[in-house]
């Protein structure tokens, strides 16, 4: 789902100031980037929890690749997925958009930092 606000164009400060961060957020580890140096940049913040979840997904996926046969499909899985939500992700930041992946934004919404 893509939610534009009011005043969420290309022209909001708020958008121009963390949209480098934000987009960063989306490559794995990176995620922890916009978190720490945009704290008071909502919509840095709105893509960094969203990048926190998909690393930690990642992570857990990587994990799991440890368990014979399935554990390898589960990976190849979870890394094709992951990475073009990660792509979508850095595509809707380049637009200043706020988009919420379906199930990761119920979870980084929880987030509290």
């Amino acid at each position: 789902m893509t939610t534009k606000e009011p005043g969420m164009a290309q022209k909001d400060p708020e958008v121009q100031d963390g949209q480098f961060f934000a987009a960063v957020g989306y490559l794995s580890f990176l995620c922890f980037v916009p978190l720490a140096l945009k704290k008071g940049n909502k919509f840095a913040q709105f893509h960094g929890k969203q990048a926190l979840v998909l690393f930690i997904l990642e992570l857990a996926a990587g994990i799991l690749k440890v368990v014979p046969a399935l554990g390898d499909l589960v990976f190849t899985l979870s890394f094709v997925v992951f990475g073009i939500l990660s792509l979508i992700g850095i595509v809707k930041v380049l637009m200043g958009e706020k988009w919420e992946i379906p199930v990761i934004h119920e979870i980084a919404d929880r987030i509290m930092l």
